[in-house]
């Protein structure tokens, strides 16, 4: 079997990409806990995982392998060492310990079927389950105390976050919020111990250990040797820095990180929310993310005469930036809502610039933003549409819903 990640472009046709299915995690939100699970709204489950299966559906229908993190995980903890392993780091960093109810709840996962014990812990697991018999503590009895001994996961679905592909290697991500952090533990344990992974000892560019922040909605990979990486809400600069000192030491293909920042808002989460590549030379993009003329901050990360050190230069013009790098003449920028002030806003909100590219020329999107989808059709790019009430309740789009490990070369 040749290499199993190879990601070289944003664009390159999609062979291999790894979802979620959402589940009961996202049943699991309620109004006074949204903002601890970084949710703004309560999507509803039947109608969710129907627009997820269509996603899945359209991409399955275009020739693209579709796995599932769940199920990859459940073979990977078929190993009962293996498992053991993974429910005590779990535990752990869910911080399980500090209820003291870690033994107990390590018993409760484990009288499950591995399968069920993936979705549990994904699911969450609330004080209730818990025989009344087997609680110790005074908290546990309390009616109005928090209602979880493990938080559910529903950001999950979102699996372009926790681990991203650059090259024939992974960064596995420090996630920003606490509500996350957990989630990049599957792809540790997936690329360490699956059969499809491990024998090809995929290089890990940068652990989720590392103390800084990144997060794979900001690592853009805009040809072989250039990376775009958003310095963003959840992705810092220190990270970026440490991510392009690593892949400069370790592979000799990508040669420059651009550094994009953008503002730090909810609405504008990562840089793939408001800037993503379509074609060859055309890319989407929010324009409230530019300032005068164009004009935003970037630098440019390169190899330095110290190995400890990059050599960083600075450019304002994102399209001159874009042209630079990739040796083009011309670039289209392709507004999300046309520009307009409010469409614009209302379609970024519903992740208006979140495209997924499947092949040079052709893009998934949701079919909530008319505005943007009619603009990208009269740009020449072909649009694939899904349904999307229920998926754009969380704040993220097709790009964000998807972790491409396998793309041709472009």
């Amino acid at each position: 079997m040749r290499h199993p990640i190879h990601v070289t472009s944003e664009i390159g046709e999609l062979k291999t990409v790894l979802l979620h299915r959402p589940g009961k995690e996202v049943e699991n939100l309620t109004p006074e806990f949204l903002h601890k699970l970084l949710f703004d709204d309560i999507p509803y489950l039947p109608t969710i995982q129907k627009e997820h299966d269509y996603f899945a559906n359209a991409l399955k229908n275009r020739g693209v392998e579709v796995l599932y993190l769940e199920n990859l995980l459940t073979e990977v903890l078929s190993s009962e060492e293996i498992r053991l392993q993974f429910i005590d780091q779990f535990l752990a960093e869910s911080k399980s310990n500090v209820n003291g109810a870690r033994e107990t709840l390590k018993e409760y996962l484990l009288s499950f079927p591995t399968d069920q014990m993936v979705d549990k812990m994904i699911a969450g697991v609330m004080k209730t389950e818990i025989e009344e018999g087997k609680k110790t503590h005074l908290y546990e009895f309390m009616a109005d105390h928090y209602p979880f001994y493990l938080d559910p996961m529903p950001n999950l679905y979102f699996t372009r976050d926790p681990a991203a592909a650059i090259g024939n290697g992974l960064s596995i991500n420090r996630m920003r919020e606490g509500a996350r952090r957990r989630e990049s533990m599957f792809m540790e344990y997936i690329i360490k111990y699956h059969p499809r992974f491990a024998k090809h000892d995929v290089p890990v560019w940068l652990n989720r250990d590392y103390e800084f922040a990144i997060e794979g909605g900001d690592e853009l990979i805009l040809s072989k040797s250039t990376v775009a990486i958003g310095v963003s809400a959840r992705t810092s600069a220190r990270a970026i820095e440490k991510l392009a000192l690593n892949l400069f030491k370790r592979q000799s293909d990508i040669t420059k990180i651009v550094a994009v920042e953008i503002p730090k808002s909810r609405a504008f989460m990562h840089l793939d929310t408001v800037f993503t590549m379509v074609d060859y030379d055309k890319f989407t993009i929010h324009p409230a993310i530019q300032g005068p003329d164009g004009n935003m901050r970037i630098y440019i990360l390169e190899k330095g005469k110290d190995p400890e050190h990059v050599k960083i230069t600075e450019r304002s013009n994102l399209t001159e930036c874009l042209k630079e790098v990739l040796g083009l003449d011309e670039i289209q920028l392709i507004p999300c809502g046309g520009g307009d002030v409010i469409a614009s806003a209302r379609e970024q909100w519903n992740d208006g610039s979140n495209t997924l590219a499947i092949s040079p020329g052709v893009v998934v999107t949701y079919d909530r933003n008319y505005v943007s989808n009619e603009l990208l059709r009269a740009s020449g790019i072909e649009v694939i549409e899904v349904p999307s009430s229920e998926l754009s309740r969380g704040r993220g789009g097709p790009r964000c819903m998807s972790m491409p490990i396998m793309r041709e070369d472009i």
